[in-house]
């Protein structure tokens, strides 16, 4: 593992990952080669849409709702992709099992890491509504009691959330699973095994993203190496520079990296406090209240752009929930049906 100071961290460091799971000589049919060609066509599809316009755009809600979104739909994909390979459960590998049941658990922690930040966040927002208010009233202390307000704020965003520092670790230990086991004498596990590689690279870079914009250090930012015959492989690696360059760039420049609803409250929190500790005459009166309306509509945004976030990461964890259920599900009904054929036999 990398240490946390390093500015670049490069992923695959285990050597050729597919060296392991596509054996030589394995033949793939025209119906599952059609099944794994157009489940990474979509991939790359997804990816080439995570690209934003801008730079910047990268540590807004809106980009990482729609982030969380294609992740839900890339999971949603390979659940129709082992339907439609008809491979039961019971023909797995158990160290596949064995793997995907890990990682499952996981990325659950990571969702429940990134919710609870989010809601910790969102409990911001009273605060700023208790400015409002009190800086809307007529009382002599309103003044005071929206500065009591703007303190706790500044406080409460500036403490740390230490389930986000179990997340880098928890990311780190999933980088050492695309090394998947060895896919012996199969057709459909060599096509799974594929589809689920370029599952996971899109799942940690995405949640690398996130776990670096909450932390607000782009110091643990990962940069994944990957095959380069996957069709997807070009789209990824021209994402990930420029989202990752793009952090690095904005931190270099001198500029904290915040979440941009975040940081456009935090301007006119600071424009306003001065205002508010000192006393505004006549000639700040129109200015005052500009700034207090910018407060308002910009806390509104931010509060909305959290919430509608907090909805993809419960429907993320939600997907990763059902598909770890489904697993351990018919993995058991297999076992039960395999259990049954062997009594009879004895008979």
């Amino acid at each position: 593992m990398s240490h946390p100071q390093d500015p670049h961290r490069a992923f695959f460091p285990f050597g050729n990952p597919f060296r392991m799971i596509l054996p030589k000589g394995l033949y793939l049919s025209h119906k599952l080669l059609a099944l794994l060609n157009a489940f990474e066509d979509t991939l790359a599809e997804r990816i080439r849409k995570l690209k934003p316009i801008d730079r910047e755009d990268v540590l807004s809600l809106s980009w990482m709702r729609l982030a969380m979104e294609s992740l839900c739909e890339t999971h949603n994909d390979i659940k129709v992709l082992i339907t439609a390979l008809e491979l039961p459960v019971c023909d797995w590998d158990e160290k596949w099992i064995d793997v995907y049941l890990d990682n499952s658990v996981k990325l659950l922690d990571i969702c429940i890491a990134f919710s609870s930040e989010l809601s910790r966040l969102n409990q911001g927002h009273l605060l700023l509504q208790c400015v409002l208010h009190n800086l809307n009233s007529p009382s002599p202390k309103q003044f005071v009691r929206a500065r009591a307000s703007l303190d706790s704020w500044r406080q409460h965003i500036n403490s740390k959330n230490p389930r986000l520092e179990n997340c880098f670790a928890t990311l780190d230990n999933l980088t050492t699973t695309l090394n998947l086991p060895k896919v012996k004498n199969s057709a459909k596990g060599k096509v799974l095994m594929r589809a689920m590689y370029g599952v996971k690279v899109v799942t940690l870079f995405v949640c690398s993203i996130f776990a670096s914009a909450f932390s607000g250090s782009a110091k643990r930012l990962m940069d994944l190496q990957v095959l380069e015959t996957c069709s997807w492989a070009e789209a990824f690696t021209e994402l990930q520079a420029f989202v990752n360059g793009g952090i690095r760039n904005m931190v270099s420049s001198g500029r904290v990296m915040v979440l941009r609803e975040l940081e456009a409250v935090d301007i006119t929190v600071k424009k306003l406090y001065p205002m508010i500790q000192d006393g505004v005459g006549p000639v700040e009166a129109e200015a005052f209240q500009i700034s207090i309306s910018d407060m308002g509509k910009r806390t509104e945004k931010l509060s909305q752009g959290l919430d509608v976030l907090a909805k993809e990461v419960d429907s993320f964890f939600q997907i990763v929930l059902s598909g770890r259920d489904a697993l351990l599900c018919n993995f058991r009904v297999g076992s039960e049906t395999s259990n049954v054929e062997e009594q009879q036999v004895s008979r």
